[in-house]
């Protein structure tokens, strides 16, 4: 069954908006025509999860939470339960950790994207008291919040809420059909004849791959403790773990990576980036 992102700036109403929309699920599940539906909508977020604000302070720490959140959704995402990832979401590395979860699991997904000013967002979140994010905590998420594209495919369907508008309503008749009506995906296009202008990339997919995972043994053979190391193909940075990686671990999250994308190309020129966004949520 379907797997909803909420993402927004923090304090931009994710929350309440996740609330919203459980509850017009359920009001649509209950009429006469979806009583053969036996689903149950069940959301997942930092307080089920008993993550706190500060772990997004500190890189290991928003490590563990988003796998925490991973592992959850990857548990009780299924044909009889939707699921409503009311958690930031603000990195489009992480939607695309759980495009990859529900793709696997043959789920229909959605992002809903919770779009405020981010003075007003400022605004409700110093008003919150011992709920809010700490000022400085709050800049850092804003900065690096990364917006939903409709043009990525783990972020579509995009539906946007303008929060500060009181006449913009939930799109639940789009929501419906988008998530419940909708065929989901097979997890792999094994039969599906590819463009001709990807005939080269599982070459590259293989080849930058194992470009990075060298430079990140070469990295670490150099015995300079580094905290972020330089790959190619990218200006993204590895973060290393504090712990020494083995061969067979990079060799782990690069068969994983390329098993997910070898049937569903990705952009060739985004291949890197996104293979060291897998690799920091990842080890």
């Amino acid at each position: 069954m379907p797997l909803v992102m909420m993402t927004g700036f923090p304090s931009s109403g994710k929350s309440t908006r996740a609330l919203e929309l459980k509850r017009l699920f359920e009001e649509r599940l209950a009429r006469p025509e979806n009583q053969h539906r036996k689903i149950s909508v069940q959301i997942v977020s930092d307080e089920t999860l008993g993550v706190d604000h500060s772990a997004y302070a500190k890189a290991s720490d928003e490590k563990m939470a988003r796998s925490s959140l991973m592992s959850t959704i990857g548990r009780i995402l299924s044909p009889d339960c939707i699921v409503i990832a009311d958690t930031p979401n603000y990195i489009k590395g992480l939607r695309y950790q759980l495009y990859c979860i529900a793709r696997e699991l043959q789920s229909t997904h959605c992002v809903l994207y919770c779009a405020l000013p981010v003075e007003e967002a400022r605004r409700i979140n110093n008003a919150r008291g011992d709920q809010a994010y700490s000022p400085e905590l709050f800049e850092d998420m804003v900065m690096r919040y990364e917006e939903p594209n409709s043009a990525a495919r783990w972020d579509r369907p995009l539906f946007t809420v303008i929060q500060n508008d009181p006449n913009d309503k939930l799109p639940m008749d789009s929501i419906w059909n988008a998530l419940v009506e909708r065929r989901a995906p097979p997890p792999t296009f094994a039969t599906a004849p590819k463009p001709v202008a990807e005939t080269n990339y599982l070459f590259e997919l293989d080849q930058k791959t194992l470009e990075i995972i060298t430079a990140l043994m070469d990295a670490q053979n150099s015995g300079v403790p580094m905290s972020h190391v330089v790959v190619p193909g990218t200006t993204e940075k590895v973060e290393m773990p504090g712990r020494t990686l083995s061969l067979s671990e990079l060799r782990r999250q690069r068969i994983q990576f390329t098993k997910l994308n070898r049937q569903a190309p990705l952009q060739i020129d985004k291949i890197a980036e996104l293979f060291v966004k897998y690799l920091n949520i990842n080890l």
